[in-house]
């Protein structure tokens, strides 16, 4: 299956209330799967499981300051 990736900054932007899914601090990313499942990650878990996420990420949105390893990975 072939996924068409959406820009990143189309969904919601993160908010102080958004939480990792892994650790609990703040979220720094936000994934969006296939079925529309989202996940969020702080930065340290973002980028650890990176090359996972960009496998199964439609869209993805990130804070402004923080850069996400599995970006380049879908470019």
């Amino acid at each position: 299956m072939t996924s068409t990736l959406t820009p990143p900054g189309t969904l919601a932007p993160l908010g102080a209330e958004d939480r990792c899914d892994r650790c609990n601090a703040a979220a720094k990313l936000r994934v969006t799967l296939a079925g529309d499942g989202e996940l969020l990650f702080c930065g340290h878990h973002a980028n650890r499981y990176a090359e996972d996420l960009a496998k199964v990420t439609v869209r993805y949105s990130t804070h402004p300051d923080f850069h996400w390893r599995g970006a380049d990975l879908l470019s």
